[in-house]
């Protein structure tokens, strides 16, 4: 049996679970929705998940959804996402220019405040001066938007280009040094652009921005809660699975765990969970796993394949390829044991957006491939890969498993990536490598557990790189660890951790003293963007 393989493909509003509302809106109580339209943008899913956070119900649709559609959508607002392109190319995406005379209110985000510009006859152009990162700027409080928020404030630029003459109609109501129109709006037909960000933490009043737009804008009433989620996705489990089985793929991340606690109540007693122990774990983390999960009513499955596992990648270095093969071969493991458990044509997994959102899409670049999305293979033996995930960030994941009852072991887990610490092993893997992070990770995570307020994710890295050092009277040439911790609350950006001098210090010298082949220690202090959480 293989997969469909349009069951892998995600296109516009299929990357939400927006088959949840439909049925709501279908049988008359609709909630209120603003359309988010995608041009390509990274901060497309955040940009959603921001807005449900403000009670507001979003779908994501492709930017080139027609006017006629969005107005049988009935949206209260549209929010045009940001992109890679350039506005006055001819191969860039553009949007229906309808949608502007619809009476729906638009709030145009960085690509997106220059396609309404340049679709309305303003001008678009390069900058003489790019600006990424924190930025200061100026608000003109008169405005809507910047009501409440002060003069000055930083926000979050990503941009080559600049709109250098405004629309006819629009005024200039925020400006940095190097943009002279980082916001503007035409209040009569009330659109919207900002050349920054506000969806992401870097932006100060950020969220204040996005809710000024809703509510003193769009007149959002505020309707949408998690709290029907879990009933809605298990009538929609039940139905498609119906009496047969179901394989999970569980890691024992927050992911999984809540994954196969939503499963569980759904279709009790139709469900296996597959356990693979790939040998990419953290410190007697495979242990750990088995006595959580083997004493709840699930049908758990341990599956020893580390040697396995590092033979695939033996003599790889590429992150990209680590990736894909560590796919691969999750996939392979988990159709030989459902072939030992009989006929079983679900798979399930506990994707979630951020995995989505960074295997990139149709307009967007991938950052880096997940092995349970970019690492699927054409050929997987299952009939549908069951997600019920998939429209969730990691804040609304941990939500939804209290709600389900799980423990704050498992809900608060720390976060990690599907192919362990293959992918914090820069370059090749092998068995020393591992053993090294693996107890420098220990380590770091030994002393940062006794600290009160401890960052959001934390985790060593091995470097690849070789630093000579002294110990006792010899000369060492040995591996350099690097640290990193972050502090986040969306995990599609971060600022990093400041950790005292004293805790590094401890860190450095437990690492350096209890590890025999580590010479130095290092931190990271590079937020996202510009790096990413994970370094491969």
């Amino acid at each position: 049996m293989k997969l469909n393989p349009g069951v892998r493909e995600r296109k516009g509003d299929a990357a939400f679970p927006v088959e949840i509302y439909k049925a709501k809106r279908d049988g008359g109580n609709m909630n209120e929705l603003l359309l988010v339209l995608d041009f390509g943008g990274q901060y497309k899913e955040l940009i959603a998940r921001t807005v449900r956070g403000l009670s507001v119900y979003s779908e994501i649709r492709p930017g080139s959804t027609g006017a006629d559609e969005i107005r049988n959508l009935n949206p209260i607002g549209i929010i045009l996402t940001g992109g890679p392109n350039s506005v006055y190319l001819p191969d860039a995406p553009k949007c229906d220019p309808e949608i502007f005379n619809l009476g729906i209110p638009v709030l145009g985000i960085c690509y997106g405040m220059q396609l309404m510009c340049h679709m309305l006859g303003g001008t678009v152009q390069p900058c003489k001066k790019s600006e990424y990162g924190r930025v200061k700027a100026s608000f003109r409080t008169q405005s809507v938007l910047f009501d409440g928020i002060g003069e000055q404030g930083t926000v979050l630029m990503s941009h080559t280009d600049f709109v250098s003459k405004l629309p006819d109609g629009f005024i200039s109501t925020a400006s940095t040094k190097d943009c002279p129109h980082a916001a503007c709006e035409c209040p009569s037909k009330k659109l919207f652009g900002v050349q920054f960000h506000p969806e992401v933490e870097h932006t100060d009043n950020g969220r204040k921005m996005m809710e000024q737009f809703l509510y003193a804008v769009c007149g959002a009433k505020g309707d949408y809660r998690l709290d029907d989620y879990i009933d809605t996705q298990v009538r929609r489990i039940r139905q498609k699975v119906g009496d047969q089985r179901v394989l999970l793929a569980l890691s024992g991340g927050v992911d999984s765990s809540v994954c196969a606690a939503l499963l569980s109540k759904a279709i009790s007693g139709q469900l296996a969970c597959i356990f693979v122990d790939h040998g990419f774990m953290r410190l007697n983390e495979g242990d750990e796993i088995e006595s959580a999960f083997s004493g709840m009513k699930l049908n758990f499955i341990r599956v020893n394949a580390q040697h396995r596992f590092l033979s695939r990648i033996k003599g790889v270095a590429d992150p990209e390829q680590k990736r894909k093969i560590i796919g691969d071969e999750f996939a392979r493991v988990f159709e030989e044991e459902a072939g030992k458990l009989g006929s079983i044509p679900f798979l399930a997994q506990g994707t979630i957006y951020p995995d989505i959102i960074e295997s990139g899409g149709k307009l967007g670049a991938t950052i880096k491939s997940h092995h349970n999305v970019g690492g699927l293979p054409e050929n997987l033996a299952f009939a549908e890969v069951i997600e019920p995930l998939s429209g969730l960030f990691k804040d609304e994941v941990r939500a939804l498993g209290r709600k389900l009852g799980l423990p704050a072991s498992l809900t608060e887990r720390q976060p990690f990536p599907g192919p362990g610490l293959a992918v914090r092993v820069m370059g090749e893997v092998t068995r020393e490598k591992l053993d090294i992070v693996r107890m420098a990770d220990f380590i770091m995570c030994e002393e940062i557990g006794k600290l009160k307020n401890k960052p959001q994710q934390y985790f060593a890295v091995y470097t690849g790189t070789r630093s000579v050092g002294v110990k006792g009277d010899d000369r060492t040439y040995d591996a350099v660890i690097a640290l990193r911790a972050v502090n986040t609350s969306d995990f599609m950006t971060c600022r990093y951790a400041p950790l005292s001098h004293r805790t590094l210090s401890r860190i450095a010298s437990r690492i350096t003293n209890e590890i025999r082949s580590v010479s130095r220690v290092v931190y990271d202090i590079t937020s996202k963007p510009p790096a990413t959480v994970e370094w491969e």
